[in-house]
């Protein structure tokens, strides 16, 4: 043998003999591997039921009508039913604009006004003497299941007054007692549309009314922090897109508390960009400083990492040098008119945010050369600090430049102060009276978690005008009215029998950032509680990422009609697996929204369905059967519309359907037509699997514990073969196994694995879902086919749960087979100095010797061999990228940099240095505090790319065998395929030692971009949609509202002359 010769050059004496023995031992292995493929067969083909499964569908065959799913006409179906939902709620807004703003038209502010509402902190609260605190009151509280049983009252709101404002304000209480006249349309609303969940009412003055009333409670602190004007709903609805330049002065004056005052103003406004919104900040003293050098000259759009992005870079600034103003307004001006012609940033409202203790001029020649007369830019001068002798001079630029001048004394002051800019820019929108409809990108809800955690929404909002004849020129914003609308409710209206195994529907916004997507990953932590912190701004290219030129995301994002087509590896099992797929996309625009829906299919099977028919009398008495499910979470019937149907489950619902006993429940005829079907040809089973638990001789060991099937209409069934206390893993198959049932959005695991396989085959694997601590059962499934061509659809899959110590005992019976005449093998895996693996078609371990090794990747304890495999192509790498991911890192500040800098701490802060009126010990207790808080380092998790490799077998290549030169001594393995099975066992030579070869993870590794790199991404700018409507400026406002009633040192005839002389210059 030339193999054999060749490897005894490098061996010496009985070593030479034992590698030859070795690879001679091809046979003794295949028999192993028939043996055990055999025997497994029989036991998952009997206990499963699958052939006759097989049997029953054959004999429906020619009563079925298969039909190629046409995908763009399947979208469009389902962007016309979105924007039909959609309308319903933006008709329920608009009914709460008309009456908000006819109850404001017709009420008169009375400074004095007294008026007892129903605050939602204080509601049912009582003081010492068991009375009724001061708007507080009885109010009635009862659970309701559409609100996740939160006790709620369904005929009145209550109203929220931010911790730091006070709630007997006239100002609050005049626009509570006129918003009153809500309630009626709240309630209205509610009962014209069942399916909403919150509406309410966010008032330019600070306050929130919420319907239905709930009661709300304060953090630990006793803080309320919520302030719905700074929420995305509220600034999208009140005012239009923006190119905001951010100047803060950090010249040597600027020491101090006033530096750590302007880095909370800075942050703040921050806050109050979003998506549609590009920004940037210099910092300025002698010199010009970016913030960030890198985007110098440019804007960035203002999404959740850009912003972060910056706040970090706002820790560096220090105070120093001499301030030069008009350095930093000339490159404000020039940065601003050179970006808008670019075509790249809003194209709507522009404005200069100016942070500084003060401006020893009011640069009219700067003013007069880049902004007037048009002043198309606004100016919004924060002056920081109690100092007001620059005061006149900031009041003037505010007013001369359509802007508003105010005045942060104290960490306290910031945000009220901050808002303020948003009502001056939303007078356009108002004396225009357009009343646009917004949307915001999807967040998460947490006061709803639906038992699978926080809810993830989107809310339309509107905004509410002043339509008093005498302030129409002010532009006075009332507030805005929104409701959420859950993303599940987008979910609900998907057909996903018609989507196939690994098909799916996904929507994105105007930004190409994800409404709803199957990867996208918003939590992360134990339970999946905690909140990424850019989860709302995940863009589809990071999820769809196959698609390196963007081309379906820039169709969808421009609200084209159209398909697209492409090969992904879709991970699966937390990203241990991967499916390598052919998917074409569907798109078109939801008319009346800023998203676009896409609907993606995977080739052969994932393109066809199939319809049967059978009576309804017949399907009806299959259903009825104890053991037969639906899934909860597909829409057969809509039990949300009507109060009385939201108690029902899907399958209780699809019964009172067909009975005819709730005539008023709408249900998906086509859908339920299916259900009957699968639910007679699945029907004998049930007797089959009772067969097998009657005769005892049968699994006398109780090895098999479970045996259940899934079908294409999402019915299922389950049989146990052991009492339900015996169970080796109580979740499979229940709500805690995420993966392992029919979702919303995907079939379970076990059914996409097993329609990749090879029909007639099973698919094996150790569920890695139940926890690293649960690794005691195995899985086996295969997929029923309908008929036996290529194009038939997967009519159902079929599986069993078995015990690993079961599964394994047959495995170790079958490797002691020997056909040796003499007992004798060449080869035995009892042996020492063999090492015989059970591994899956992904290289997981199932069986090894040492059981510590069950469930681990193959390439871990024997790095040299799975090397050897992916040369030899057995195996291939396939290379995976997450770009939602997280990565530890250690920052050198803690969270109480942060806490300082909250505005609700800041208050209380600022009340006690208020009462001490020790400003300078203030200023180093904080500091201090600072300082203390950068030495205290800790590890986090922050945003990160990654790239992590997962395996899959050739299936082409049914067995192999190699040797491996680890340092003159060659260490042999075989591998063979295990029959009608993704498994494979592999028999490997241990004598050698090949620690030379570096053992292969799965651990992800992260992306780290080079500076240059780093930039570049800052930069790039992807495709985005511009909103519909834009109002940056109205020649009807009046301007000269611009920070209270001041006297102007240039008055406004100087105004006019500055204006004339900016005219006559050009």
């Amino acid at each position: 043998n030339a193999g054999g010769s060749e490897l005894c050059a490098f061996h010496r004496g009985s070593f030479c003999v034992d590698a030859f023995t070795f690879l001679n031992s091809e046979y003794q292995v295949k028999l192993w591997a028939s043996a055990f493929g055999g025997e497994m067969k029989s036991i998952s083909a009997k206990y499963s039921g699958s052939q006759l499964l097989q049997k029953k569908y054959k004999e429906f065959e020619r009563a079925v009508q298969v039909e190629e799913i046409d995908g763009l006409q399947l979208v469009k179906k389902l962007a016309k039913n979105m924007e039909e939902m959609f309308h319903k709620k933006a008709q329920a807004m608009k009914r709460l604009v008309e009456a908000a703003e006819e109850a404001h038209l017709q009420h008169e502010e009375e400074p004095d006004l007294q008026y007892e509402y129903f605050n939602a902190v204080l509601i049912n609260e009582v003081n010492e003497e068991g009375n009724n605190v001061e708007l507080g009151g009885e109010f009635i509280l009862q659970p309701n299941d559409h609100f996740n049983n939160l006790s709620v009252n369904l005929s009145l709101s209550v109203v929220q007054v931010p911790t730091n404002m006070y709630n007997k304000d006239s100002a609050i209480v005049n626009g509570v007692y006129w918003s009153e006249a809500l309630n009626k349309v709240f309630v209205d609303n509610f009962e014209r549309d069942p399916s909403l969940i919150w509406q309410y009412f966010g008032s330019a003055k600070g306050f929130f009314r919420q319907y239905p009333g709930i009661k709300w409670k304060p953090d630990e602190h006793g803080v309320i922090a919520f302030d719905c004007r700074n929420r995305k709903w509220y600034i999208q609805a009140a005012t239009s897109p923006k190119d905001v330049v951010i100047l803060v002065d950090v010249s040597g004056s600027m020491k101090g508390l006033r530096l750590t005052i302007a880095r909370q103003t800075v942050s703040s406004i921050l806050d109050t960009l979003g998506d549609d919104d590009f920004f940037n900040i210099i910092a300025y003293n002698e010199e010009l400083h970016y913030v960030e050098p890198c985007l110098n000259g440019t804007l960035v759009q203002a999404d959740v990492t850009n912003k972060d992005h910056f706040r970090e870079h706002l820790d560096k600034l220090f105070a120093q040098g001499i301030g030069m103003l008009d350095l930093a307004l000339t490159e404000a001006f020039s940065l601003l008119g050179d970006f808008n012609k670019t075509g790249r940033g809003s194209e709507c409202s522009q404005a200069i945010m100016l942070v500084t203790d003060g401006a020893v001029d009011t640069y009219d020649a700067i003013f007069a050369k880049f902004n007037w007369p048009d002043r198309k830019v606004r100016i919004f001068p924060y002056l920081i600090g109690r100092e007001s002798a620059f005061a006149e001079n900031l009041k003037w630029m505010a007013c001369a430049n359509k802007g508003y001048f105010t005045q942060v004394s104290t960490l306290a002051d910031v945000q009220e102060n901050v808002m303020e800019y948003l009502h001056v820019l939303s007078r356009p929108k108002v004396i225009d009276r357009e009343h646009d409809t917004v949307w915001t990108e999807a967040y998460i809800d947490s006061t709803l978690e639906d038992g699978q955690g926080p809810v993830l929404m989107t809310t339309v909002a509107m905004p509410v005008f002043s339509t008093k004849n005498e302030t129409r020129n002010h532009g006075i914003l009332l507030g805005v009215v929104g409701t959420d609308v859950p993303v599940s409710e987008l979910l609900k209206t998907i057909p996903k029998h018609k989507l196939g195994i690994h098909g799916y529907a996904f929507a994105i916004t105007n930004n190409g950032y994800i409404l709803t997507h199957p990867d996208l990953r918003p939590l992360y932590g134990d339970g999946k509680k905690r909140r990424k912190p850019n989860y709302s701004s995940v863009d589809l290219s990071e999820v769809e990422w196959e698609d390196k030129d963007d081309t379906l995301r820039n169709a969808m994002v421009n609200r084209k009609t159209g398909t697209f087509s492409m090969e992904v590896t879709k991970s699966v099992d937390k990203g241990k697996r991967v499916l390598v797929l052919h998917n074409d996309y569907f798109y078109t625009d939801i008319k009346g929204t800023p998203f676009s829906l896409g609907v993606a299919l995977s080739r052969g099977h994932g393109k066809y369905f199939f319809r049967g028919d059978v009576t309804v009398d017949e399907g009806l008495h299959d259903l009825e059967h104890p053991d037969v499910a639906v899934a909860d979470e597909w829409t057969y019937c809509n039990t949300d519309e009507h109060p009385e149907h939201r108690h029902l489950s899907q399958i209780e619902a699809i019964k009172l359907y067909l009975n005819g006993h709730r005539p008023h429940l709408k249900c998906d005829k086509e859908l339920i037509q299916e259900v009957l079907f699968d639910a007679v040809v699945t029907a004998p089973l049930e007797a089959y699997w009772t067969s097998l638990v009657l005769n005892k001789s049968e699994n006398s060991d109780k090895g098999v514990e479970i045996a259940y099937l899934g079908t294409r209409t999402g019915l299922s069934r389950i049989n146990l073969f052991v009492v339900p206390d015996e169970l080796t893993n109580q979740d499979f198959l229940t709500a805690e196994d995420k993966e392992g049932v029919f979702n919303a959005d995907h079939f379970p695991l076990w059914y996409k694995r097993a329609a990749e396989q090879v029909p007639g085959t099973f698919v094996y694997s150790l569920p890695f879902n139940t926890g690293s601590e649960n690794k005691s059962i195995v899985l086996a499934s295969t997929a029923i086919q309908l008929l036996d061509e290529r194009k038939s659809p997967i009519a159902a899959a079929v599986g069993i749960q078995m015990k690993l110590e079961f599964f394994q005992r047959k495995f170790w019976t079958a490797c002691r087979q020997c056909t040796a005449l003499d007992g004798k093998c060449s080869i035995s895996c009892d042996d020492e100095n063999v090492n015989c693996y059970l591994i899956d078609n992904n290289g997981f371990i199932l069986v090894a010797e040492d059981n510590s090794l069950t469930g681990t990747f193959f390439g871990e304890p024997e790095g040299a061999v799975m090397n050897k495999l992916l040369q030899m192509g057995s195996f291939k790498r396939v290379t995976l990228y997450d770009y939602q991911a997280l990565c530890w890192v250690y920052s050198e500040s803690s969270d109480s940099g942060h806490t300082l800098l909250d505005p609700y701490f800041a208050f209380l802060s600022a009340v006690k240095w208020i009462l001490t009126e020790f400003v300078i010990f203030i200023s180093i207790f904080f500091a201090s505090l600072v300082s203390s808080a950068q030495r205290t380092g800790r590890s986090m998790q922050l945003p990160c790319d990654t790239e992590y490799p997962a395996f899959i077998s050739e299936r082409t290549i049914k067995e192999n065998m190699g040797n491996i030169d680890c340092d003159g001594c060659f260490k042999s393995f075989v591998i063979q395929q295990i029959p009608s099975s993704n498994l494979f066992m592999v028999v490997v030579d241990n004598k050698c030692d090949c620690s030379l070869f570096e053992p292969i993870t799965m651990d992800p590794i992260e992306i780290m971009y080079i500076l240059y790199w780093r930039c570049e991404r800052l930069k790039m700018q992807k495709d985005r949609r511009r909103p519909d409507t834009c109002h940056p400026f109205h020649p009807e406002e009046n301007s000269m509202e611009c920070g209270g009633a001041v006297t102007l040192i240039s008055s406004f005839v100087s105004i006019l002359l500055s204006l004339l002389i900016a005219v006559f210059i050009r």
